[in-house]
């Protein structure tokens, strides 16, 4: 249940950046950060997913596909080494687990707290209101945020951001739940305002 519920919590970090009103002081990359992904309407991408179990020292790689659309439709497609989907729709959140053929269903205010995974990924949380930052520099060639949620939830304690300079787009993240658990995304590519069809966020539960 630890890899299914930490799925989650990773999506709505990266669907949280835009759609804020900027408070001042702020930081300037936070400002440009929350201002383009303001501006994106769609996309698709391809990640790596790293997943450590700090008690067990356990690890799992996953590789898969991210797509979404505003306001907030999401497909999260994990394809190795088990399927999985997470498909968030206009009326409620689905969790798909082909293998075990078996579908959980949750409401869709899961995916709507600002301090969700989901809505970092995407662009639409409120990071300067709802975030302490500190900025880190440069690591590898991409630029570092450190945040802590000025209100943590145990699946999120704290988050890492490394966002391309010349493109201001989120390339990888780390999230820390209250156990000190790791969900490590990385974008192996990502295609912005792309053409996405309305009928990949939705889902039909086999009867």
């Amino acid at each position: 249940m630890y890899l299914r519920v930490w799925g989650m919590v990773a999506l709505a970090m990266v669907l949280s950046v835009s759609g804020v009103a900027v408070a001042a002081p702020v930081n300037p990359l936070v400002v440009s950060l929350q201002q383009k992904y303001d501006g994106i309407k769609s996309m698709k991408a391809e990640f790596t997913q790293l997943l450590v179990h700090k008690e067990s020292g356990s690890k799992e790689n996953r590789t898969g596909t991210l797509s979404f659309k505003k306001p907030l439709l999401v497909r999260w497609e994990s394809k190795k080494p088990a399927p999985e989907l997470l498909v968030v729709t206009d009326k409620e959140i689905w969790n798909v687990f082909p293998d075990e053929e078996v579908a959980y269903k949750y409401p869709l205010s899961m995916a709507q707290d600002s301090r969700s995974i989901v809505r970092v990924v995407t662009g639409q949380a409120r990071l300067d209101q709802d975030f302490q930052i500190e900025e880190e520099g440069k690591e590898s060639g991409l630029l570092k945020l450190r945040l802590f949620p000025k209100e943590p939830v145990q699946a999120l304690v704290e988050a890492v951001l490394w966002i391309d300079p010349a493109t201001v787009l989120i390339k990888k993240l780390c999230i820390y739940d209250f156990y000190g658990n790791q969900n490590e995304i990385t974008f192996t590519s990502q295609e912005v305002d792309a053409a996405v069809r309305d009928t990949l966020f939705k889902y039909v539960p086999e009867k």
